[in-house]
């Protein structure tokens, strides 16, 4: 009587089942913060005025927020719900750098390597995020899958089967222009990785089947990369230029944590070391990225080292070879000590997205004590109105149509196609009928009213005082009355 085999597991399921718990534990622990309060304004617009806002600030992520716009339209726009698609994308990635990994290197590398990246901070930050990283870094490996594909299937000796397979990889390439257009510096890999096989194995229609795979990429992210470099002055201008300092910082940066991130490149590093040529492609996936960004980034504001997140399973895929090389149970325990080191990091960002996580801002908070203690006829007043906090957009997440008059709105952000609101050009006209005014500032303020600068604190302070302040973290609410 013969012996019955136990059949094996998807390669790809243990690392998607893993990721799936992770980023779905406390997926609304951190209030929306303000990156994702532009993605709420932005897709719970009309789609004239999304497309509106693509042209005047937001190109280069105008398709993801029609997707979101898609999505908040069947699905709701409750915290959970925002985050949902970055779960999802996150949970694919592990998936398919499982399948990468066992394609390039072997079932255990491929295993290990998606099993690493579940448990890195960055995997439940960026899942736990309604923004296009994680949807970026699920195309970024889905490419790069699906050329390795098309590049092995020469042999098959099928035209329409190769034909198929080169096209799933443009339609990728084209996704991933449209949902983050840094992850296209993931081409020059792509191309090295090309020349290299078919110098291996010579191949006349190769490089012309990998050229003309890139045409749908220049037809679509092509005009986007045009607007948005028109745009880009005004979108990045918080952003320093990169110095070689911040290389040095950028494993901490990606993987939201020092200790995680020194730990990861070490085994991409012996990974490396042990494949020797057959680390190309994923080598230079990381490599040429962060250099191309750098690189830009030293001349013009560019650097932003979430950015670079698609670039992680890449070195998750080294890390797993170097694990692959010791027995089962040590390489699983190295897996769970990447775990643990992220811990504190994880707790962390479950409490904030903000940066450093000392600093939230307690949009939520602000709005419950507006809503304790607001009346029928008050108003409310932001300060400063314009800048990156979006003091006007937490408010309206969290209060709704329930939120107090905006006296001196004259145009939202969604009229003038932007993510500000335009204010009364003469404020003390605009409050001359607010008898209770509630005033919401950034940041801590022990007396509101001298804090607000310009005619509409001389406006506000003109004959009316301070009733209660409140301190929020990173906020003050005042109610000022005459």
């Amino acid at each position: 009587m013969g012996t019955r085999t136990v059949p094996q597991l998807p390669v790809w399921l243990p690392p998607a089942l893993l990721t799936l718990a992770v980023t779905l534990t406390d997926v609304a622990g951190a209030q929306l913060w303000r990156d994702e309060l532009a993605t709420w304004s932005a897709a719970t617009r009309p789609l004239g005025d999304l497309v509106r806002l693509a042209g005047t600030i937001d190109a280069a992520t105008g398709p993801y927020y029609l997707l979101m716009h898609l999505w908040v339209a069947g699905a709701g726009d409750s915290v959970a719900a925002l985050r949902l698609p970055a779960v999802l994308a996150m949970t694919a990635t592990a998936a398919l750098t499982a399948l990468l990994g066992a394609r390039l290197y072997g079932r255990p590398a491929g295993l290990l390597a998606g099993l690493l990246f579940a448990v890195l901070p960055s995997t439940s930050r960026y899942g736990q995020e309604a923004r296009p990283y994680a949807l970026a870094t699920a195309l970024a490996v889905l490419a790069t899958l699906l050329l390795v594909t098309a590049v092995n299937s020469r042999a098959t000796g099928q035209p329409a089967r190769r034909r198929l397979r080169w096209a799933g990889y443009a339609a990728a390439l084209a996704a991933l222009g449209l949902t983050h257009l840094v992850a296209l510096t993931l081409l020059p890999a792509h191309a090295v990785a090309v020349l290299a096989a078919g110098r291996r194995h010579p191949d006349r229609h190769l490089v012309g089947s990998w050229l003309l795979a890139l045409v749908p990429v220049v037809l679509v992210a092509g005009p986007l990369l045009w607007v948005a470099h028109g745009q880009h002055a005004r979108q990045l201008d918080w952003v320093d230029p990169a110095r070689p300092a911040d290389l040095a910082t950028l494993a901490g940066g990606v993987t939201q944590s020092g200790m995680v991130g020194g730990l990861l490149v070490g085994l991409a590093a012996l990974g490396a070391a042990a494949l020797g040529r057959s680390a190309l492609l994923p080598g230079l996936a990381v490599l040429l990225p962060v250099l191309l960004v750098f690189a830009v980034g030293a001349v013009v504001p560019l650097w932003v080292p979430r950015y670079l997140v698609f670039v992680v399973p890449f070195g998750c895929l080294l890390a797993g070879v170097a694990l692959a090389r010791v027995p089962l149970l040590p390489a699983l325990t190295v897996v769970a000590l990447a775990g643990a080191l992220g811990l504190p990091a994880q707790a962390a960002l479950r409490r904030t997205h903000e940066w450093p996580r000392s600093a939230p801002v307690d949009y939520a908070g602000a709005a419950q004590i507006v809503a304790a203690g607001q009346r029928p006829t008050d108003a409310v007043v932001y300060s400063p109105r314009e800048g990156w906090l979006f003091l006007d957009l937490g408010l309206a997440y969290h209060l709704g149509d329930h939120r107090p008059q905006d006296v001196l709105l004259t145009a939202s952000g969604a009229r003038r196609g932007g993510l500000w609101a335009a204010e009364c050009a003469r404020p003390a006209r605009c409050l001359a009928d607010a008898d209770r005014v509630w005033l919401v500032l950034a940041g801590r303020h022990h007396d509101p009213l001298a804090a607000v600068p310009g005619p509409k604190g001389t406006a506000l302070r003109d004959g009316r005082m301070v009733e209660q302040v409140w301190h929020p973290p990173g906020l003050t609410v005042a109610l000022v009355r005459r």
